[in-house]
């Protein structure tokens, strides 16, 4: 027999660097309970945050946008179906993996702005650190801001020596965040296939004795 579940959600205050509060997401189903957290990130312009349906319009909107979509993985625009799948992803990722994607929206306004995080298919070769942000945030050195601190979380949290971020190698904005982190391109590869180049992140150095 089936039973219907029920989707709690409840704030934290356990923190790492840049954290702010963590969204704890609980699905009840009779006496079985699986809860998953997704932490809320936030910089001096931007909040990271736990995907919700009430993204989907300006996810969509985005999603749209045959500039916006050119250099991401498929080089074409997505339906709102396709992009509520795509929510519907990214929020599954974290409670299978530990790790995922955010929405990240203007920390004064509350405005999305795009998405950023860590992405890892079944096919991609290893984690990846993405970041899309919507045409009007371009040229603002804001997708640096933001793939900054979920970089700086993903190698707080977990013990991964790299990540990789897979660029087209004419997305030159995109390569130009890369290196304004400190990524170094190892090599280029097919990926569904499509040219990418492989750029990847070395987890920092520690301090000696640290």
């Amino acid at each position: 027999m089936l039973r219907r579940g029920r989707l709690t959600r409840a704030r934290d205050d356990r923190r790492s660097p840049s954290c702010g509060t963590t969204i704890g997401a609980s699905i009840l189903v009779g006496d079985k309970m699986t809860t998953f957290d997704i932490p809320t990130l936030a910089t001096g312009r931007l909040r990271l945050r736990a995907f919700q349906a009430s993204d989907l319009d300006a996810y969509a909107s985005m999603q749209a946008n045959p500039e916006v979509m050119q250099y991401l993985v498929d080089g074409r625009t997505h339906t709102r179906v396709e992009v509520w799948r795509t929510m519907a992803s990214f929020l599954g990722q974290w409670p299978l993996r530990g790790y995922g994607m955010w929405a990240c929206e203007a920390a004064d306004r509350g405005k999305f702005v795009g998405c950023v995080g860590i992405f890892q298919p079944l096919d991609w070769p290893e984690p990846e650190l993405a970041y899309s942000l919507d045409r009007p945030f371009w040229r603002q050195g804001l997708a640096t801001e933001a793939a900054t601190v979920a970089r700086e979380w993903l190698f707080h949290t977990f013990p991964l020596p790299r990540l990789a971020s897979f660029i087209r190698p004419d997305n030159h904005a995109s390569i130009r965040v890369a290196e304004r982190l400190g990524a170094t391109c190892e090599r280029t590869f097919e990926l569904r296939g499509s040219t990418f180049q492989h750029w990847v992140h070395h987890r920092p150095h520690q301090a000696s004795g640290q």
